[in-house]
């Protein structure tokens, strides 16, 4: 069996937090894409070897590159990648601020 690399982003907490801690148990290595770092330092605490904890807001288009090069800098490969940052706003669309619809677009469309 061959060790992956995945990088994840959204991993603080949610679908992205279980998912990091299954690959790295199965034996795995994580770039842990996260807008608060502390939010996962346990991870890498746990995995000093094989968890990378990289800052990253999915909304800034040069970010990516700079995550996949650290991976690659880091771990050599990359061969998962999991694009799972993303969040929630309830109510309709009418009643959510311009500000904060155009937020959450770029988030959920573009990033």
């Amino acid at each position: 069996m061959t060790t992956k690399t995945w990088i994840i982003t959204g991993a603080s907490r949610g679908f992205g937090r279980a998912l990091a801690e299954a690959a790295l148990a199965a034996g795995d290595r994580v770039v842990a894409a996260v807008r608060r770092p502390e939010s996962v330092a346990d991870l890498a605490d746990a995995y000093p070897d094989s968890c990378l904890i990289a800052k990253f807001d999915a909304r800034d288009a040069t970010a990516a590159g700079e995550l996949v090069r650290a991976a690659l800098v880091r771990f050599g490969q990359l061969d998962v990648l999991v694009n799972n940052a993303g969040r929630a706003v309830v109510g309709a669309v009418e009643e959510v601020g311009d500000a904060q619809l155009r937020e959450l677009m770029e988030l959920h469309l573009f990033g």
